[in-house]
């Protein structure tokens, strides 16, 4: 994802963790469903945000955007 490629190194390696876990628990303790969204959800990774839909019926979690928490609601 361009989005992570951006990032430092560090912060790189905490998202993909992040995103790692999300295949095991999709809604981790923590996670926020956004309001007005049928099944966006919200994941805090310091200043970053992952933002992901989970599709129950089909057991995929796609990855929306990730960014940092100034910019990542902008334009939705």
């Amino acid at each position: 994802m361009k989005s992570i490629a951006k990032l430092p190194r560090q912060e790189q390696r905490r998202i993909q963790v992040a995103i790692d876990l999300l295949a095991d628990e999709p809604r981790p303790p923590g996670c926020t469903k956004l309001t007005g969204e049928d099944a966006v959800y919200r994941v805090r990774i310091g200043d970053y945000r992952i933002l992901y839909e989970v599709i129950d019926d089909r057991l995929l979690i796609h990855v929306v955007r990730i960014g940092h928490r100034r910019d990542v609601y902008r334009d939705r």
